[in-house]
C-alpha cells in the first residue's frame, strides 16, 4: 500500500511517499516560499542526491498539484499513476479536546478542525489547505488527520489546567494541550521496542529538542505531562520562542513598548529564544560554533537553553515518582553530543551516568549512551513523525476496509 504524507505550513508543504508493505520511502521533498517570490520544490532522489525545481507556486492547491506532477514525472517520479496512492495522511497541529487519536477525514472532522483554528491560527488553516487540495485533485482518495495534540490528551486535569478563572477553560477551552505529540508517541514506543521492554510499568522522559522543543513525561505508554501549553510557546527555550515567561513581564513590555497583542505574540514566538539572546542566529549549530570561539553571549545563551531542559527532566522525574529512561530526539537531541552531555551533567542525583565516549560517537542513530551501571538509561532515538502518520493512515484504512 502506498501512502502519501503531507505536512502543510503557511508557506511550505513537506511530503513523503511510503510503500507500507516494506516501510520504504519512495519519494520525499518539500515546497518552500508558497505565495512568495522564488518558490521552489526540493526533492531527494532515490540515490540520495538533491534536486531543486523552481516554479511559481501562488497557493497550496497549486503546490499539491506540483507535488503530484513530480511524483508521476517520467524522469524522477516514484509512481506511474496517482491512483497507486491509496491514502493521504496529514499532520494537523491542533485537535483541541475533540480528538484523542488519528481519524478518517470527513465533513464533520473538517468542521471540527476549522473550529480549532483559533487555537492554532498559524498552522490549522494551512493544514486544512492541504486537505482541501487533495479533496479537489484526488477526491476518491481517503485522507487521515494525525494530530500533534492527540497523544497529550491523557494528561490529568490537574496537569493541563491553568490557575486562572475556571470560566475561561469552560468558555474558550484555555488549557495546556501540548504539541510534538506524534514524535513523543513514536519515540516513547520505539525506545521500549529498541530496549526489549514493555511500555507498561516504564517511566520515560522524552526530550524532543531542536529549533522547536518540548519534553513529555510518559508513564505506561501514556503522556502524563508535557512542557508546551495552549500554544507551542510554553516550556523550553527554543530557536525563536521564549518558552516559559512571567505573564507580568509580558504586560510590562507591552506597556513600555506600546505593543499590540499581535506584536507581542510576534516578539515572543519569532524574535525570542536563542535568537533573542544570541542576536546573531537561531541555529544551534551557529551558536555552538560561537561557544567554541569563546563568545560570552553565546555561552550564556547555551547555558540557558540546556538548563531549561535539565530543569524539566527533574520536574517530570518528580511527577512520575522516578524515571527509567531519558530519551533524546529532534535535530539537537539526535545530533549534538555536547547538548546531551550538558543536560545530563546535573542529573547524577537520579543515578544518571553518561558514557562520554559513546555519546560523542552518536549522531542521528539509535543508541544507549549511558553506562551499564547507570540507574537510568539514556537513549538516543531518531524521531520519525512521517512514518507514524503513514502507519496511522494505513491502520485506519485497513480498519475501514474490514
Amino acid at each position: 500500500m502506498k501512502v502519501l504524507v503531507l505536512n502543510c505550513g503557511s508557506s511550505s508543504i513537506k511530503y513523503k511517499l511510503f510503500e507500507m508493505t516494506t516501510k520504504q520511502i519512495l519519494a520525499q521533498g518539500g515546497i518552500e516560499k508558497i505565495g512568495l517570490p522564488g518558490s521552489f520544490l526540493k526533492m531527494t532522489l532515490p540515490g540520495g542526491e538533491k534536486k531543486i525545481i523552481e516554479k511559481d507556486v501562488p497557493e497550496h492547491t497549486t503546490g499539491v498539484q506540483f507535488i503530484f506532477d513530480t511524483l508521476t514525472n517520467p524522469e524522477y517520479g516514484a509512481v506511474k499513476d496517482l491512483h497507486e496512492i491509496k491514502a493521504v495522511g496529514h499532520r494537523v497541529l491542533h485537535g483541541g479536546t475533540k480528538f484523542s487519536g488519528s481519524v478518517l477525514i470527513d465533513d464533520a472532522v473538517i468542521a471540527a478542525v476549522e473550529e480549532c483554528c483559533d487555537l492554532g491560527p498559524l498552522h490549522n488553516p494551512a493544514n486544512l489547505k492541504g486537505i482541501y487540495a487533495v479533496q479537489k485533485l484526488l477526491p476518491e482518495v481517503p485522507q487521515v488527520a494525525v494530530f500533534d495534540t492527540a497523544f497529550h490528551q491523557t494528561m490529568p486535569d490537574y496537569a493541563y489546567l491553568y490557575a486562572i478563572p475556571y470560566r475561561y477553560f469552560e468558555k474558550y477551552g484555555i488549557r495546556r494541550y501540548g504539541f510534538h505529540g506524534t514524535s513523543h508517541r513514536y519515540v516513547s514506543k520505539r525506545v521500549c521496542d529498541f530496549l526489549g521492554i514493555p511500555q507498561e510499568g516504564t517511566r520515560v522522559i522524552t526530550c524532543h529538542v531542536g529549533n522547536g522543543g518540548s519534553i513529555a513525561a510518559v508513564k505506561d505508554g501514556k503522556c502524563v505531562d508535557t512542557s508546551m501549553g495552549l500554544t507551542p510557546l510554553e516550556g523550553l527555550m527554543m530557536g525563536t520562542r521564549s518558552g516559559d515567561i512571567d505573564g507580568g513581564a509580558i504586560t510590562y513590555i507591552m506597556k513600555k513598548e506600546g505593543l499590540t497583542p499581535d506584536e507581542m505574540s510576534n516578539l515572543l514566538n519569532k524574535k525570542s529564544g536563542v535568537l533573542g539572546m544570541f542576536e546573531k542566529s537561531s541555529d544551534m549549530r551557529e551558536l555552538e560554533a560561537a561557544v567554541k570561539n569563546g563568545e560570552e553571549r553565546a555561552i550564556l545563551t547555551e547555558k540557558m537553553y540546556f538548563y531549561r531542559i535539565t530543569k524539566y527532566i527533574g520536574a517530570y522525574a518528580a511527577a512520575m515518582n522516578g524515571v527509567d529512561i531519558i530519551l533524546f530526539t529532534g535535530g539537537v537531541g539526535e545530533n549534538q553530543s555536547s547538548a546531551r552531555a550538558a543536560v545530563c551533567k546535573n542529573l547524577e542525583y537520579l543515578g544518571v551516568k553518561l558514557d562520554e565516549e559513546m555519546n560523542n560517537k552518536i549522531h542521528g542513530e539509535e543508541a544507549v549512551i549511558s553506562t551499564p551501571d547507570s540507574k537510568v538509561k539514556v537513549v538516543v532515538i531518531p524521531t520519525d513523525e512521517e512514518m507514524m502518520i503513514a502507519t496511522d493512515t494505513m491502520n485506519i484504512l485497513n480498519e475501514r476496509n474490514k
